[in-house]
This record gives C-alpha cells, structure tokens and sequence, in this order.
C-alpha cells in the first residue's frame, strides 16, 4: 500500500511540474520568444512554433521582431506543404507590416503558396481559377517586378491545368450523356497563344490511376452497362430523331 502511496505522489509530482514548467512560460522578453519560434522550427514542431508566436505577438505586439518572425512561419509552413497556414501568415504579413516592395514578394509568396497546393489539378477547380486571377492581378500590379517572369510561367502553367481540367469534366460529361455540357466545356480556352492541340494530359502514376482513371475513363467504366442515361436532359433517342425527320418531310 505504501508504494502505491508513493507511486502516485511521484506520478502527481511530475505531472503538476511539468504543468507548472508550461505554466512559467510567460511575461518573457521578445527575444526569448523569437528564439523559441526559431528552435521549435528547426525541430520541425510548427505547432509549438505557432503557440511561441502568439506569445509574442500578444506580449510584444510593437516587437520588430514580429515581422520576421510572421515571415518566417510563413516560409516555413510552406515548407512543410501546410499551403493554408502559410497563406495565412502571408495575409498577417501584409496587413500589418508590408511596405510597398515588401508587399510585392508576399503577393508573390502567396500565388506561389497556391501553385504549390495543386499537384494534383484534377482536384480542386475553384483553386486553379482564384490562383489564375491572382497571378493575372500580379502581372498587372508589378509589370516590372523580378518575379514577373517566374508568375507568368506558373500562369502558363495554371492555364494548362485549366484546360486539361476542362477536357476532363466534357468527358465526364460525354459517359453521362450530356453533350451540351460537354461541348461547352470544350470550348473554354480563353488564351488564343496557346496552341491546345498539343496539350497533353498529365500522366498519372499507377498508384493513383487505378482510382482516379487517366482522366479519360475510370478503372471501373467496364462495370458499367454502355447505356445512355435515363435522367439526362440532353439524350436524344435516335428513334425519336429520325421520326421527326420523318414527319417534317411528310409535311
């Protein structure tokens, strides 16, 4: 009974010190939370990272270091392929601390953040189309900025994913039977410099092409019955078509 008894007041004892460790770690100077942010990242502990940095932006909001600090965790963040957080921090950033050239590269940063979120463009259409306008905006804004060149070639880019995206949803279209939909798709190419005849579809490695098809067909199209939809509004039933041929040329 006495080593339980002494068992659980040592188990009690580390808990309640290691709380009270936690609970020390406040009313520091600005500099102990920079260093802080920067050791959790080199640990690869963003999320310990994130909490330092609320400390110090709640202890020390006029901090000089903080700019560099929301910059950093940026960076870092985008690093580690956490594409929202480091929006996130960017948008911190020029809110709050960007001046007209640092602002350029945080608007660079952000396209970038939103290029590297697509490796897989097939799954997040709305993505490719706000990642579009900003990277247009981008050009608009900052003609002559360093970073033009390396937007426009991610704009190329995007564009091309668009219209694979688009070739994709018209076939997808065409197996349910829906031309109209599939025809309007197909007709979506609003930049006449890129020749889209000799865009072609990005190969997909096998692991994922045994569930998401090569973007022409799914893995399972020979489960299903070569039958026309039933549901759709755009099916034309041959017999039905030839029939009004028929009557019009009776008339």
């Amino acid at each position: 009974m006495k080593i339980k008894i002494i068992l659980l007041t040592l188990i009690a004892l580390i808990f309640f010190g290691g709380c009270s460790k936690e609970l020390d770690e406040y009313n520091k100077p600005a500099v102990y939370w920079y260093s802080k942010i920067i050791e959790s990242i080199s640990d690869a502990n963003l999320e310990k990272a994130d909490d330092y940095y609320s400390s110090l932006q709640g202890e020390h909001i006029g901090s000089p270091l903080l700019p560099e600090a929301t910059m950093i965790l940026a960076i870092a963040h985008m690093h580690y392929e956490e594409y929202l957080l480091s929006e996130h921090f960017l948008n911190e950033y020029m809110k709050r601390y960007a001046n007209p050239n640092e602002k350029e590269f945080a608007d660079f940063m952000k396209i970038k953040s939103k290029y590297m979120a697509l490796p897989n463009p097939r799954r997040d259409q709305a993505l490719i189309n706000e990642s579009i306008k900003d990277a247009e905006k981008f050009k608009r804004d900052y003609p002559n900025s360093m970073y033009f060149h390396v937007i426009d070639t991610m704009l190329t880019n995007l564009h091309m994913a668009e219209a694979a995206l688009n070739e994709t949803i018209a076939d997808l279209y065409e197996r349910i039977d829906k031309p109209k939909s599939a025809e309007y798709y197909r007709n979506i190419k609003p930049q006449p410099w890129i020749r889209w005849d000799e865009i072609q579809r990005a190969n997909s490695p096998w692991y994922r092409a045994w569930f998401e098809g090569d973007g022409t067909q799914s893995w399972y199209g020979f489960l299903l019955p070569d039958t026309r939809s039933v549901v759709s509004r755009n099916s034309v039933n041959e017999e039905d078509s030839d029939m009004n041929v028929t009557n019009q040329t009776d008339l």
